[in-house]
């Protein structure tokens, strides 16, 4: 009975993951109904602020008299509060659906155990931890979100063979590509899947970056810089108020600005943590960092990274920025035509 257990599950895993990008800060969940070993249902959450899973996979069911003989699969425990929408253990409750089959809790305090008690409560027969490591996996980014109180944090960044991420130059010269075209529409896809996009001042000012989505379907991340003493131009891409930019700064800014925040940074307070914790208020579940060195440098001395991903092309650059250090094997490594990109995971 576990093995089909396990093969629902991975189903419910696979329409969670169409949700990436569009549901958070609420998690990917999939939800498959089964009536006599077969699938006569299954949904999933679209888009943040519509319904549930677990909602739409009920709604999908032709025959409803055959959901008090049903198996529901989810792949996170139904919540049990009201929010967006109204709580979803209370319809499978109210349906009297008999097998609730989950994949793993879920951390939210609002949550947390109160859905399977709520199940419980109303006979239904509550099966837990399916496939429980894949399930956190898939959901990583809203559990580093929960448990730790932060956004996850992604670093991106590309480096010559001989391990250089920059030459010496003035803002006047063009940074001199790295990878090439396929990796930057990867890329792309990447800024397409998060919430955030967070760019050192001084990769602000040299690269002039636009920092969005141009060569993938998909929402722009909302950018993210720390200027300290507000000395970047206004007339940088950031600026350009195509997208919701929020600025940290040290100083009292009365700037009035298209679509850009300033927050004003405490002088008594680590810069950094209270970045992320601004972030953290603002329900951004997640962050890519694109640069530059010395804040990539510093979120890894910090430890305040999830995972990394780094493409290393072929030029040999001879002399600049070096590339940050992360001093331990790669998950993974791929190839993108002709250019490495290795992927990192921060278990620490």
């Amino acid at each position: 009975m576990i093995g089909n257990h396990e093969i629902f599950m991975k189903r419910c895993l696979e329409l969670a993951a169409m949700g990436l990008g569009n549901v958070a800060p609420n998690p990917m969940v999939g939800s498959v109904i089964v009536h006599e070993g077969k699938i006569i249902g299954e949904g999933y959450h679209r888009r943040y602020g519509e319904a549930h899973a677990e909602v739409n996979a009920i709604n999908s069911v032709s025959d409803k008299s055959l959901l008090k003989n049903a198996n529901l699969y989810v792949n996170l425990e139904p919540c049990a509060h009201y929010g967006k929408t109204p709580p979803c253990a209370e319809l499978i409750a109210k349906l009297q659906i008999p097998r609730v089959v989950i994949g793993s809790g879920d951390p939210n305090p609002l949550v947390n155990g109160k859905g399977t008690a709520m199940l419980k409560e109303a006979g239904c027969e509550v099966i837990s931890n399916i496939l429980n490591d894949a399930c956190k996996d898939l959901n990583r980014r809203f559990f580093t979100f929960q448990q730790k109180q932060r956004p996850y944090i992604i670093l991106k960044w590309a480096e010559t063979a001989d391990g250089y991420i920059d030459k010496i130059r003035s803002s006047d010269e063009k940074p001199q590509w790295i990878s090439n075209e396929a990796s930057r529409i990867l890329v792309h896809k990447w800024r397409s899947e998060e919430q955030g996009i967070w760019v050192g001042a001084n990769t602000a000012l040299m690269d002039n970056p636009q920092l969005n989505v141009r060569d993938w379907k998909g929402a722009d991340p909302v950018r993210i810089v720390i200027d300290n003493e507000l000395t970047l131009p206004l007339n940088l891409r950031i600026f350009d108020g195509k997208q919701k930019t929020i600025v940290f700064t040290l100083k009292n800014s009365n700037l009035v600005t298209e679509n850009v925040e300033y927050v004003k940074l405490p002088s008594d307070i680590d810069k950094i943590s209270f970045v992320l914790n601004h972030l953290y208020c603002n329900k951004i579940l997640s962050v890519i960092v694109e640069g530059g060195a010395k804040l990539v440098g510093l979120l890894i001395e910090r430890n305040l990274w999830d995972e990394a991903r780094v493409f290393q092309g072929k030029a040999l650059f001879g002399g600049g920025i070096c590339a940050p250090g992360l001093f331990m094997p790669a998950l993974s490594e791929s190839d993108i035509d002709g250019v490495c990109l290795r992927f990192y995971r921060n278990n620490r």
